[in-house]
């Protein structure tokens, strides 16, 4: 061993490049010897492991740049597959139309460059992980491959210059053994403990460098690849690294994987000694599979125990384990494991340390290389039991499984790759035995049928494997390779396998056994039978889906029948195995029988695609009567727990039986049931079949023509239901044709439409509830080209509508009315429903269709529906129909329902009706034209003369036996003197008198049937030949048997019937419709009828019509019943049944007419309600039609007119609002920014979805204003500076009410009471937060009204004479005696403490950020500022909500909403507390002529903000809300009238800003003219001029004209356009002001055309003289009227800006008001399609972590990117989308969640889930992007939920809130 330090010099790059230069010279041996040397040195156990990462890497690159190697291998890449290998998570593709095999998927790359447009592919996000199959034709057609990957690059690429890889060629085989040496050397067995568990996660952590290094070679292209695969692959390198002399390091590590080994080994320990350790041909080495017991160097608990299991359990487990060794075909099976190659040892490995990820990933990079591929499989499966093994035992079996699927999917999916390894390595033996195996570990002895003799061993479903699923990566294998033909024939052709395979599936025939629970409740709930519902679909059934869809023509006959006689020989041995004869064992079902389906669904496959006659291949007469048992005692159970019996069992008890029919399951479990049980009843005698239902239903007792019985099996009250399931069975069993001759299209059609009839379905919903094949690799895609024909042909689609409530609703299919006309099917809804009320909604939704159309009015029955034609094959069905005991039954049966009899029901009825029905639709062929004569000649066989129900129809049976408790009331009546049992109908014939000992009543029949079922069962299996149902019926056991247990006190009594069927039906429908002799036979009126007895007006209707349409094709089939019916008809006289029916008769029909009576009283309270409901939700809710707007618009103005009286919601008392009890308007007060982010442009801002994109938030409402405070308090005085502008663009505080008032001390109590209660509400009290108590509106504070006094408000005076100037004295002179108020204000009252209350609410709603703009602290500016700035708010928000303009007059479309009045008058008390300083009070610098004062002595040395800076809009709501109460309209127009003065100057001087400097000059010239001819008021053309000679004087426009004209915009300024401007400048503020003069006066504004807006308003404001009001032209000048001299006030004001212009001209542009419009707040748009979000986004870095989140969110109103939920970016306990939502909506957050393409809503400290704005073709959201379509933007949800954000009622529309507390 040579020393660790390196002979040569430390420069490794020298040193590489030395030894590659002596490598390519023809004689290497000494540099091999040299590079030996240095790898022994390197690569010592004890070196350093980065060192010897770097060597190699240097040594690989011969002395260059590794990256410059790496590019060079590159260049010689001539790989044309993909091959890109993903982990779980990854965003991949999987496009239908191009994938051969269903498991194809695609990286995002090469699916965006095929050409996949039109195909039916889908986005899904990989859970255990893939790779690429892009330029694998085996798995895709070539059409679907990728630009890259189309070329076939081969030819192209230039071959590779040997000395490239020289180097590589030697140096990496020894790197692979130094890996594998780590890996030995860091294991420790045993590893079945957490620690050592911890400790296989720490080497690998170390080795971690060395993996991926190996991964980076594999990424260099096929080059590298080959050259590892040489190196994995070659034996020789093996033998001579691993077996070498030993050295001491070597054999350490030797040694560790020598007793690592030892658990790969199979056999039992006694085994092995016979099977011999032999050596096996490298071909065959592949077979290894392990039994659980094997023997391991370490003891291991779970093999312990299995073993001392294997000792406890009967010899079964034995027989099977010898029969399973003989049929495998090599003995080396049983081996331990032996390495040959690097590969081999480094899969064992990797297996040992339960597939780490990385080498995962390094094993499949190297999959594109062909020969790998090959030699990758056949290690794998040489693996396959091992890996089992350490499956088993390893305690994260879910992961392993993904990873271990990741790797089989990419091998097995190949079918010439399965093929061939299943040709060379046996692979199909080796999957089932290990499977076998696998089981086998589990397995206890079943206790169905016989317990203490039972032989059949089943899996115990509570075990681990099965609980968690642990058998699924093996068998998705095998499911996945059994999808290849030729893989598939193999198997079916094994008769070993075959018997092998029998033998697995039934380890899960009967497993999970229930035992009904008859005294106690079950004190645990098993929840096991999940764990067997998947184990049968999974391991039994989808591998038989996968064996059929390769038995479908003629030529595959041979394997059917293969499969056949091994599943009927399985069958056999299970009957043997837990002695079953006859009698299953009582009160236990198990839902389970694979073996039973696996039999069923190939004999419905060779009948329906092979055309193999079913009697080859159904077995004896015994076997089938074996065969029906336990699928019927499954049926008949469905039934009893339906009916409660089995309640004590728990709720799993109704989950197994729900899920036996649900439709994942239904396919493999009720359905091969249900056709098992058809094929059994064909071929059975049907007198036997009928009775063994009605036993296995526990009702035989019931069936007695008596009105009593004794029930010896079944409580009372559950024999109705269970006479209902009998009958409903029997109709379902007679009309099902899924299996009996259905084409595949008419399958799909009828299950679709029994779905649609429940409910109305999405696309997705009706694809996952339409049972397709459960495998989804047999070929049947579902969303295929039929299903959409189908579905496009049976249903309407209704696009996605949105209620008013907000709701939004899915897009949906219904059935097309046709479709319910012709072809609804209860029977098909019966069987699909896996919850009951699913039928009861198909016939609500059937009754509201046959009313809409106007064919039915009533309470419809369901319909009858024509069945399609049956196969050849299955026409014995039809005998149970014709068979005299089910005849029996029904004719009982209608007698009970006509007597009244207890625990009979419509239901009942209609099922009998059905039975009868389908006999007449299905009558035998060979009809006997006259029976008359041979009718009387069978009359003393039975009950009835023969078995074809159209002669029995009219059979009258006159007297009949029956068996009554002593207390009947039958039993008081004496017998007539001569008694039969029946006689023909005209009345004479032998009455003999042995016929009445042989006959015996209804009951007495049926129960002889029972009894010589058992006898008959008896007798087939003594003699066991095939003439069994030629038995004759021994007519001496008719009363020898009773009911087991049944007590003695019967007696027999003889009762009068005297009916035949016919009769019995003629009564039911006088009963039905409640009218006597209420039928009379149609063709007497109508002979054709007879002809076309399927007349519509028969199709739909009750039971009337059920009766009617049976009569009328008795009558058409016979001409005797036509007789008959007559005949009955004729005896006009009330029919007489027996004297007790008649008070019980009329009792019913009381009993009807009150039933109907109390109906429609239902219906009418109903529908009283439901229209009060309507009226309440249109008052209540923000339905904003336009119906409702009038209504608001009344009820807005009458509130104006008497505002005084105000009902409180929660004690209902009416009253006035009072000093001391105020009276408060509910409302909700909320932090708003939506005006904040209005822009200026009319063109919508776009969500960025490429890097060059982006948003800028300078040019937002909030942002201009914010810098536009800034700068003002930057040169001007504080006080003044926080006067002259509004807040409240962000974080203002927007104030919403619900209309409804209450008295604010029983609010106060309210609120106590709501925080006693324990409910959790969806809103926090402590917070103020409540529901309006009477229309559950949010809201979280009371706004006082107040009380009006003496009924006058805010003063609203006609007209009055006083001049302009006069007014603005008063205003003056009231501005000074502010101090002043009204006693009530000033002193503290009840109102005066909630006005400050409500005060202070309305400040905490919002963020003190949005509240502080003083620069002194705690400054009483502040809170004047923000006040007013509340109202400003409120209003624009207003403004907002009417769509930015007045145009449409009236009330507002909120009118109901809005509470600005009483919000006015609390802001106004709050207000006036502050006087203005009249020094600075703005009024007299608005109206006076000021002397220039020295301003300059005041302390304070900065100016006051010039006049022309400020925002007039403010200053108008100051001047308002300070005035004392109560205003005068007239000194409100006064106010308006001077800032309209201010405003128009503004106006001018924005314009002149935009004139070129030659325009100005002209405008200057021309206003100077005019100024002579002047009069004030008229036109504009002399100010504008006055104002360009003002502002000149200054240094306003001196920036602009050295900048030059670029600047400005070139059109040519005419005087429209100049007076469009002005108007256009002045709008937004007489359109706040309108609002204003609105709610304080009650004035209702006018609506007009929108180009006549300006004079519209100018009018209803009092601006425009009342001269001028009719005329079309004037100009905005005309509004002017000037307090004083107009040019000296224009003066004054411009020189101020004269002024501030010396000092700082580059800040008088920005201060200056330039224009006053914005546009609409907007969301971003949107793009199309989702994708193009989807994929910038979902991998995009989060600007803030520099990390690709885990749940990325994209903020709707700024566009902003954030990590939602991420711990990364949480600040100050608070997550990144709730701070986000604080800084850009002040509390509101709208949030695109990018993996699952739903919208969240923050609200405050709510959030919750809006919806998508994304829908699929089918109108369908797809939250979490399950289904992966793509996805389209729906423009009317944006719409709506832009609606919701700008109107603020998120809070009302939305219900389902939660707290996120901040982690959002």
């Amino acid at each position: 061993m040579m020393a660790a330090e390196p002979p040569v010099s430390p420069d490794k790059r020298a040193t590489a490049a030395l030894l590659k230069s002596e490598l390519s010279r023809p004689d290497k041996s000494a540099g091999m010897e040299r590079l030996n040397e240095l790898l022994d040195g390197v690569l010592g156990a004890d070196g350093p492991a980065g060192e010897a990462l770097d060597w190699c890497k240097c040594l690989l690159a011969g002395g260059d740049n590794f990256e410059d190697f790496c590019q060079a291998v590159r260049s010689y890449d001539n790989a044309t597959l993909c091959g890109l290998v993903w982990t779980a998570n990854f965003v991949a593709y999987r496009c239908r139309t191009c994938g051969i095999s269903p498991c194809m998927s695609l990286c995002a790359e090469c699916f965006n460059q095929g050409e996949h447009a039109g195909h039916d592919f889908n986005m899904f996000r990989s859970q255990a992980g893939g790779a690429c199959d892009c330029g694998d034709s085996n798995v895709m057609k070539e059409t679907g491959f990728c630009k890259r990957h189309r070329v076939k690059s081969q030819s192209c690429a230039p071959s590779i210059p040997h000395d490239l890889l020289v180097m590589s060629e030697l140096v990496i085989p020894r790197f692979v053994f130094y890996l594998i040496q780590s890996l030995r050397d860091g294991y420790s067995e045993p590893a079945t403990d957490v620690t050592s568990e911890r400790d296989l996660q720490k080497i690998l952590q170390v080795l971690d460098p060395q993996i991926s290094f190996l991964e980076d070679l594999t990424k260099m292209g096929a080059a590298m690849r080959s050259v590892l695969t040489q190196v994995l692959t070659n034996q020789q390198h093996y033998k001579d690294l691993c077996c070498g002399p030993g050295e001491n390091v070597c054999a350490k590590s030797h040694e560790k994987y020598l007793i690592a080994l030892k658990g790969s080994g199979l056999a039992i320990p006694e085994e092995k000694i016979s099977s011999g350790v032999q050596e096996s041909s490298p071909g065959t080495s592949a077979l290894t599979v392990q039994d659980v017991a094997s023997g391991k160097g370490t003891p291991d608990p779970s093999d312990s125990s299995d073993e001392e299991e294997q000792d406890g359990r009967q010899c079964v487990g034995k027989r099977k384990r010898v029969k399973l060794s003989s049929s495998t075909k090599d003995q080396s099976i049983m081996d331990v494991l032996k390495h040959k190659s690097f590969l081999e040892e480094l899969l064992f490995w990797t297996i040992k340390y339960e597939f780490p990820q990385k080498m995962v990933t390094f094993l499949l990079n190297m999959l594109p290389d062909q020969d790998y591929k090959i030699a990758f499989t056949k290690t794998f499966v040489q693996h396959y039991a091992f890996i089992m093994k350490t499956l088993k035992k390893s305690h994260e079996s879910d992961t392993m499984s993904n990873r271990i699927v990741h790797i089989s999917v990419q091998l097995f999916s190949n079918e010439e790759l399965a093929r061939q390894v299943t040709e060379e390595c046996q692979l199909l033996d080796v999957m089932v035995t290990v499977l076998l195996y696998m089981m086998e570990s589990c397995l206890i002895k079943s206790e169905l049928q016989d317990e203490e003799n039972s032989l059949h061993v089943v899996v115990n479903c509570g075990e681990a494997l099965l609980k968690n699923n642990t058998y699924w990566p093996l068998v998705s294998d095998f499911i996945n390779i059994l999808s290849h033909q030729s893989v598939a024939k193999k198997f079916l052709e094994d008769h070993g396998l075959l018997v092998t395979w029998m033998n697995f599936v039934s380890f899960f025939q009967g497993m999970n056994l229930n035992k009904r629970e008859l005294s106690e409740h079950v004190e645990f709930e098993s929840q096991t039978y999940y764990a067997a519902f998947a184990a049968e679909l999974e391991a039994c059934a989808q591998p038989m889906w996968g064996l059929l869809s390769h038995c479908k023509v003629r030529e595959t006959q041979e394997y059917t029948r293969n499969v056949v006689r091994y599943c009927l020989e399985a069958l056999q041995d299970w009957f043997d195995a837990i002695n079953f004869v006859d009698e299953p064992a009582p009160n236990q079902v198990t839902f389970h029988l694979p073996l039973h389906r696996y039999y069923a669904m190939f004999l419905s496959k060779a009948v329906k695609c092979q055309g193999i006659e079913l009697d080859s291949i159904l077995p004896d007469q015994e076997m089938l009567m074996k065969l029906m048992i336990h699928p019927l005692l499954i049926q008949s159970s469905l039934s009893e727990i339906h009916s409660n019996m089995w309640v004590r069992n728990g709720l799993q008890i109704k989950g197994q039986a729900m899920t036996y029919v649900q439709s994942h399951f239904c396919n493999s479990m009720i359905d091969p049931d249900i056709y098992l049980l058809q094929v059994c009843a064909s071929r059975l005698d049907p007198d036997y079949f009928i009775s063994s239902v009605f036993e296995r239903f526990k009702v035989v007792d019931l069936l007695t023509m008596a009105s009593q019985h004794q029930n010896t099996v079944l409580d009372s009250d559950h024999e109705r239901s269970m006479l209902e399931g009998a009958l409903t069975f029997l109709v379902i069993l007679l009309s099902l044709r899924l299996h009996l001759g259905m084409t595949d299209d008419e399958i799909l059609r009828a299950e679709m439409i029994a779905q649609l009839c429940m409910n109305d379905r999405t696309h997705s919903s009706l694809l996952d509830l339409i049972s397709f094949n459960p495998n989804p690799k047999s070929g049947v895609i579902p969303g295929g080209c039929s299903f959409e024909s189908m579905l496009s042909s049976v249903a309407d689609f209704k696009a996605p509508v949105f209620e008013p409530g907000g709701s939004m609703q899915q897009g949906m299919y219904t059935p097309k009315s046709e479709v319910w006309d012709q072809e609804f099917d209860p029977v098909m809804v019966i069987l699909r429903t896996v919850y009951r009320r699913d039928v009861q909604s198909a016939m609500d939704r059937y009754m509201a269709f046959l009313k809409q159309t106007g064919r039915f009015s009533g309470n419809p029955w369901p319909p009858y529906k024509k069945r399609s034609a049956l196969h050849q094959d299955y026409k014995g069905l039809m005998r149970l129909l014709h068979c005299k005991t089910l005849h029996i039954v029904l004719f009982t049966l209608l007698y009970k329902i006509l007597m009244d009899h207890q625990n009979m029901s419509e239901h009942v009825l209609c099922m009998v009706l059905y039975l009868m029905e389908l006999g007449l639709e299905n009558s035998p062929e060979e009809e006997p034209f006259e029976e008359e004569s041979a009718g009387q000649q069978r009359c003393h066989d039975s009950w009835f003369p023969g078995s074809d129900l159209l002669c029995n129809m009219r059979h009258f049976i006159n007297y009949v036996r029956v068996r009554v408790p002593e207390t009947a009331p039958e039993v008081r009546r004496e017998p007539p003197a001569s008694t039969s049992s029946d006689s023909s109908p005209s009345g004479h014939g032998p009455r003999r008198p042995s016929l009445l000992q042989r006959e015996n009543s209804g009951t007495a029949q049926v129960f002889s049937l029972v009894a010589e079922r058992r006898k008959k069962f008896q007798e087939i299996i003594n003699r066991n030949n095939s003439e069994a149902n030629q038995v004759v019926r021994p007519k001496s056991s008719a009363l020898k048997w009773t009911a087991p247990g049944s007590t003695p006190q019967l007696t027999t009594v003889i009762l009068e019937v005297k009916e035949s069927m016919l009769s019995l039906l003629i009564k039911l429908h006088q009963k039905l419709s409640g009218k006597p002799n209420s039928y009379s036979p149609p063709w007497l009126d109508d002979p054709d009828c007879l002809v076309q007895p399927d007349l519509p007006k028969y199709a739909h209707g009750d039971g009337v019509t059920a009766v009617e349409r049976i009569l009328l094709k008795a009558a058409t089939q016979s001409r005797l019943n036509r007789q008959s019916i007559d005949e009955i008809c004729r005896k006009t006289a009330p029919p007489t049944p027996p004297k007790k029916s008649s008070p019980a008769e009329k009792k019913t029909l009381d009993k009807e007419e009150r039933r109907q009576k109390a109906r429609e009283r239902q219906q009418k309270l109903l529908a009283e309600f439901a229209s009060r409901q309507k009226s309440f939700m249109e008052t209540a809710m923000d339905i904003e039609s336009p119906e409702s707007d009038v209504a608001m618009e009344i009820a807005a103005s009458e509130q104006q007119v008497s505002e005084a009286i105000c009902d409180c919601v929660i004690c209902g008392q009416s009253g006035p609002s009072t000093e001391d009890r105020p009276i408060g308007l509910v409302v909700l007060l909320q932090a708003t920014s939506v005006l904040g982010h209005r822009r200026k442009g009319s063109e919508p801002t776009k969500l960025p979805t490429m890097e060059e994109e982006q948003i800028y938030q300078e040019g937002t409402c909030a942002a201009v204003h914010d810098v536009k405070l800034s700068i003002l308090q930057r040169y001007f005085k504080d006080s003044s500076c926080l006067q002259s502008v509004s807040i409240g663009w962000e974080g203002g505080v927007y104030v919403q009410t619900c209309g409804h008032t209450l008295h604010i001390d029983c609010h106060k109590s309210y609120m106590e009471s709501l925080k006693n209660d324990q409910i959790l509400q969806g809103f926090s009290v402590d917070k103020g937060e409540f529901t309006c108590p009477l229309c559950r509106q949010f809201a979280n504070s009371v706004l006082p009204c107040f009380p009006s006094n003496n009924g006058e408000r805010w003063q609203h005076h006609s007209h009055s004479s006083k001049s302009l100037r006069e007014l603005i004295r008063e205003v003056e002179e009231l501005q000074e005696q502010l101090g002043t108020f009204p006693v009530s204000i000033s002193s503290e009252t009840n109102l005066s403490k909630e006005m400050e209350a409500v005060m202070k609410d309305i400040k905490n709603t919002t963020q003190k950020k949005y509240t502080d703009y003083s620069k002194t602290l705690g400054s009483p500016d502040n809170d004047f500022l923000f006040m007013y700035s509340v109202a400003r708010t409120n209003l624009e928000l207003e403004l907002v909500l009417r769509g930015d303009n007045l145009c449409s007059g009236g009330a507002s479309p909120a009118g109901k909403r809005s509470c600005l009045n009483q919000l006015f008058h609390v802001l106004a008390m709050h207000m006036r507390l502050y006087s203005i300083d009249s020094e600075y009070n703005p009024w007299k610098k608005l109206t006076q002529i000021l002397q220039n004062k020295s301003s300059e002595s005041n302390n304070d040395d900065r100016a006051e903000v010039p006049l022309l800076f400020r925002d007039v809009t403010s200053l108008l709501l100051i001047q308002v809300l300070t005035m004392p109460q109560p205003l005068r309209k007239e000194h409100f127009v006064c106010i308006v009238k001077v800032l309209y003065t201010l405003l128009y100057t503004q106006a001018m001087i924005s314009l002149t800003l935009k004139l070129r400097a030659e325009e100005r000059a002209s405008w200057r010239e021309s206003g100077f003219h005019k100024r002579s001819s002047y009069t004030s008021g008229k036109s504009w053309e002399a100010l504008l001029g006055f104002v360009i000679s003002e502002l000149s004087a200054g240094k306003i426009y001196q920036d602009e004209e050295t900048e030059g004209a670029s600047v400005t915009s070139f059109a040519v300024w005419s005087l429209q356009s100049i007076e469009q401007h002005l108007r256009q400048f002045c709008l937004p503020f007489l359109r706040i002001t309108s609002l204003l003069q609105h709610y304080l006066f009650g004035v209702d504004i006018p609506s007009c055309q929108e180009e006549d807006e300006f004079a519209a308003l100018s009018s209803y404001l009092g601006l425009l003289p009342p001269a001028l009001q009719e005329s079309h032209h004037f100009l905005s000048a005309c509004c002017l009227d000037w307090p004083v001299t107009d040019f000296d006030l224009l003066s004054q004001w411009c020189s101020e800006l004269a002024l501030f212009s010396e000092t700082h001209p580059e800040q008088v542009n920005v201060l200056l008001v330039h224009d006053t419009k914005w546009e609409l707040p907007h969301l971003l748009q949107l793009p199309e399609i989702y994708n193009t979000i989807f994929q910038y986004y979902h991998r995009k870095c989060c600007s803030v972590c520099t990390k690709v989140p885990k749940d990325p969110a994209l903020c709707l109103v700024c566009g902003t990117f954030v990590c939602l939920k991420g711990l990364c970016c949480k600040s100050q306990s608070y997550c990144e989308c709730v701070s986000h939502s604080q800084n850009c909506g002040a509390g509101t957050g709208i949030f695109l969640l990018i993996n699952a393409s739903v919208i969240i809503i923050i609200r405050g400290h709510r959030f919750c889930l809006w919806g998508s704005v994304y829908l699929d073709a089918h109108g369908e959201e797809d939250r979490e992007l399950r289904r992966g379509k793509p996805l389209y933007i729906c423009k009317e949800r944006y719409r709506v939920l832009e609606q919701q954000w700008v109107s603020h009622t998120f809070d009302h529309i939305n219900k389902r809130w939660g707290p996120h507390y901040n982690g959002l």
